[in-house]
């Protein structure tokens, strides 16, 4: 039999993976026809190293950088100390790398590709392109099985993956940029959700219990371990959960057993990533600490009348937020958590409670993952009919959930036997968890651009999951009260024709334009910054450090190994800093103020790039030079009009006219049409 695997772009001057979502988004072609060890087998033409680094575009090549370095470092032992002890990277510190950029993805697959004599076979750079490959399958098939789990049918399970791979361009963003940490986390979380859904089931035996128990568990550490951003995901689960438990739809003793799974988790990644002061003021352990004490001096909060119990479910919410937002305070006074006003200002400034002309904030927010979605990722989803069924989904499953929390606060017991008869879906705890998991998450991604990538899989697998399952049909002919034909029975044809008619519309619709994107061979090639890297690689001395975008010094790091000013890490306000600092290139300052700012981060080269200095774009406010111009305050409003003034003229521009006094503290060493490098010069030296 032929194997049907991706195309892994070949060509005399680049590198780039063809389509490979599309292929790994079917685990079971993957695992049983094309195992990743023999995909990466395939025959590549590739004419250098340096030309496959430089795709690891977005800034994600310091990632690869890290595991590279520990590929070459005489034993995974010392790698390790030279990454805890880093001062071959940020120029004038050292720092703990695996600390602060969340290396532990990396440091597992080096000692994988070490121990199992990998190198005899495998180039470093497919192994570990393969192994973010293989999570991506993962992923999927997490998504597969709990749609499977909460229909009880495999057809839901496979109607999710090929949502998921039909919508690849809102699901996920490893088509991009391969090594970002969320593209190795996601993945645990997928399979953590997949875990929890098994675990809020009523009808479990307790030995499946505890397997979805003991793997919930793993995920979750290891979850929190590989992304820094992972508690605040965890966060909005843990809030779904506590939902859950105030409104009385889930055993407490359940409760309490996931309780355990999220303080071990946090204990356990707090101790592995060298006492992470982030995870003790993170709002996850906030609202577990709230929901703790609130529950004991609310012990009988789920007994009584329905007004009684309503105004006990009030005084609850308020202790657990009031006891969190307190705990958290207190936490960050203590410890003296500097990100805390830098994450509060930016969010005043997103959500239109302040303005601010400091650069960080404005900065972040004109990065696209900050921004408000645009329409078009509805039409995708229209487009592909995950829209509008999510919505009737959607619709059926909140109306059933609130008539079940109207029984529990009313005083009925809760529903451990559920037969398709009685027609109430909400009463399933663990659809109830779905339906605020995919409000939550979609209210993000209705702010949030870069959300998406948390909502969109889970809409795909629950909409999956309601066109396959029986039990919403018949809650909506319960509600209708059909007579003329029995309810069960057509529940259950409906249940399989409905996805029949959407899967047969999606292969006539998009398997054409799938199987020509998997046959498509792109190619990706930057002349310019090939010929940048290559002059630093032989021109620069190795102990020069460089100044520059946070994007482009990724490259740098990764192809020279040189030290830089800054990494392009958006959640470390000290780079940040660092990062303004270096995008002063681009403003309105003096050639002594420039000057004195690259010297202060022990600079040797400024990279300038003509596609910052010389950028245009519609929305002008989000232009580095325009953020700069406003923090610096070298703004004048006239007429509605915004101009940009300053007795200086724009640093940029001005250098490459070679006059005093830009030559006296400058010279430039190399240059095309992309990039201008210029020394900093030890030594000012007086030119008229």
């Amino acid at each position: 039999m032929q194997c049907i695997c991706p195309h892994i772009m070949t060509g005399s001057s680049g590198f780039q993976l063809d389509r490979w979502v599309t292929f790994f988004s079917f685990p079971f072609l993957s695992l049983l026809c094309c195992p990743i060890v023999r995909a990466l087998k395939f025959t590549l033409y590739i004419s250098k190293e340096l030309e496959r680094e430089i795709t690891f575009q977005g800034g994600s090549g310091v990632y690869y950088y890290y595991y590279k370095r520990l590929i070459a470092a005489p034993s995974f032992e010392r790698g390790f100390y030279e990454l805890v002890v880093d001062n071959r990277t940020v120029s004038g510190q050292t720092i703990n790398a695996v600390e602060r950029l969340s290396l532990y993805p990396e440091l597992i697959t080096s000692f994988i590709y070490r121990v199992t004599g990998s190198q005899d076979f495998v180039e470093p750079i497919y192994f570990y392109i393969g192994a973010v490959l293989g999570l991506q399958a993962v992923y999927v098939t997490a998504l597969f099985v709990c749609s499977w789990v909460m229909s009880g049918t495999w057809v839901a399970g496979m109607l999710a993956v090929a949502w998921y791979v039909i919508n690849r361009a809102d699901t996920t963003k490893v088509d991009h940029a391969i090594p970002l940490r969320d593209n190795w986390a996601l993945p645990y979380f997928s399979w953590q959700v997949t875990a929890l859904t098994g675990f809020l089931r009523n009808k479990i035996g307790s030995s499946t219990e505890m397997f979805c128990y003991l793997t919930m568990s793993a995920t979750t550490f290891t979850f929190l371990l590989v992304w820094e951003h992972s508690h605040y995901v965890l966060f909005i689960q843990g809030f779904c959960l506590f939902l859950l438990d105030s409104f009385d739809l889930v055993p407490p003793r359940k409760i309490a057993d996931i309780h355990k799974v999220y303080l071990s988790s946090l204990f356990l990644a707090y101790m592995f990533q060298f006492q992470n002061t982030a995870l003790l003021s993170s709002p996850l352990l906030s609202l577990l600490i709230g929901s703790v004490l609130a529950r004991y001096f609310q012990q009988r909060m789920k007994v009584g009348p329905l007004v009684a119990r309503v105004m006990k479910l009030f005084l609850h919410f308020y202790l657990v937020f009031t006891s969190g937002i307190t705990y958290s305070y207190l936490v960050k006074k203590l410890i003296a958590a500097n990100e805390s006003d830098f994450i509060l200002k930016f969010l005043e400034v997103k959500f239109g409670l302040n303005t601010t002309t400091d650069f960080v904030p404005n900065f972040l927010l004109c990065q696209e993952s900050f921004q408000t979605p645009g329409q078009d990722l509805f039409l995708r989803l229209t487009q592909a009919s995950v829209l509008p069924f999510y919505f009737l989904v959607l619709t059926v499953c909140l109306l059933s959930a609130l008539q079940a929390i109207y029984r529990r606060l009313s005083g009925q017991p809760l529903c451990k036997t559920y037969s398709l008869e009685n027609g109430g879906i909400g009463e399933k705890p663990e659809v109830v968890y779905h339906v605020f998991h995919t409000m939550l998450f979609g209210g993000l991604a209705l702010l949030f651009d870069g959300m998406k990538y948390l909502w969109t899989p889970y809409v795909c697998m629950f909409t999956a999951f309601g066109v396959c399952s029986p039990d919403l049909w018949m809650t909506v002919f319960k509600w209708l009260k059909l007579k003329s034909i029995h309810p069960v029975v057509l529940s259950l044809i409906l249940s399989t024709a409905v996805p029949t008619i959407i899967c047969f519309s999606l292969w006539r619709e998009f398997s054409p334009r799938v199987l020509a994107e998997l046959s498509e061979l792109q190619e990706f090639y930057d002349g310019d910054t090939v010929e940048l890297m290559s002059w630093i690689k032989s021109q620069a001395p190795v102990a020069a450090v460089f100044a520059g975008s946070p994007q482009l010094l990724g490259a740098v790091k990764l192809c020279s190994g040189s030290a830089v000013t800054s990494l392009p890490l958006y959640s470390d306000i000290n780079l940040l800093k660092r990062t303004e600092d270096a995008y002063q290139v681009y403003a309105m300052r003096s050639a002594e103020d420039i000057y004195k700012l690259l010297t202060a981060q022990k600079t040797n080269y400024v990279i300038i790039e003509e596609s910052i200095c010389n950028e245009l774009t519609i929305n002008k406010g989000c232009r580095i030079k325009d953020l700069l111009d406003i923090s610096n305050g070298h703004i004048v409003y006239d007429k509605g009009e915004i101009y940009s003034f300053s007795k200086y003229g724009r640093f940029c521009h001005e250098i490459k006219m070679n006059y005093s006094p830009y030559t006296n503290y400058f010279t430039r060493v190399f240059w095309n049409r992309s990039y201008h490098v210029y020394k900093v010069n030890s030594v000012i030296s007086f030119q008229y």
